[in-house]
This record gives C-alpha cells, sequence and structure tokens, in this order.
C-alpha cells in the first residue's frame, strides 16, 4: 500500500495498467493510455503485471476492482470508460495540464 501511495501522491499523472503504454497487455489498459497521451504531457505508469503486490492491493486502495486506474493530482478518476468520456469532452486535456504544470511550479491546487 506503500509504495502504491508514492506512486499516486509522487507523480501528478500515473496509470496503473496491464502492462506498459508502449506494449499494452489489455484492450481496456491500451485505449486508456493513448487517451492520456493524448493530452501531451507526460504521464508515469505502474505496470501491474510485473508487481503481485501492486496487482492484489491496487483495487482496495481506492476500492477500485478494475484495471487500469488513473489518478490525477492523487485522486482517482477512473478507469477506461471515464477517462475515454473525459477526453470527448474535452476535460482530461485540462486536468492532465493542470496537474502537470502545478508539479512543475511546486504547488497544489
Amino acid at each position: 500500500m506503500d509504495r502504491i501511495r508514492a506512486a499516486v501522491e509522487d507523480n501528478p499523472v500515473v496509470i496503473f495498467m496491464k502492462g506498459t503504454p508502449q506494449f499494452p497487455q489489455c484492450g481496456f489498459s491500451s485505449r486508456a493510455a493513448q487517451a492520456l497521451a493524448a493530452c501531451g504531457e507526460e504521464f508515469a505508469y505502474v505496470n501491474v503485471l510485473e508487481d503481485p503486490e501492486i496487482f492484489e492491493n491496487l483495487p482496495r486502495f481506492a476500492n477500485w476492482p478494475t484495471f487500469p486506474q488513473i489518478y490525477i493530482k492523487g485522486e482517482l478518476i477512473g478507469g477506461c470508460d471515464i477517462t475515454l468520456e473525459l477526453l470527448q469532452k474535452g476535460e482530461l486535456q485540462q486536468m492532465v495540464k493542470d496537474a502537470v504544470q502545478s508539479a512543475r511550479s511546486g504547488t497544489e491546487g
């Protein structure tokens, strides 16, 4: 749980996914990572298939049972469907941009 918390708190945008953005191991992870990439900012990722402890504990961390899980500014945004919906509305791009900019400037909010 500490490593999950650290990944969520230390990265303005992080996706816990099956595989990597370059080599996703499931369609949902692939689409969610593509949505984040479309925002034009860097984001962190954790390959849950490489870490059985994170794979097992992440669903309990935020009470979200499936993968991928996307966190922006330490908050669970959701999985693939919610991420794609936010992208289509134009909201994901702003959320990601704001998170990355506040992390660069060292401010919260």
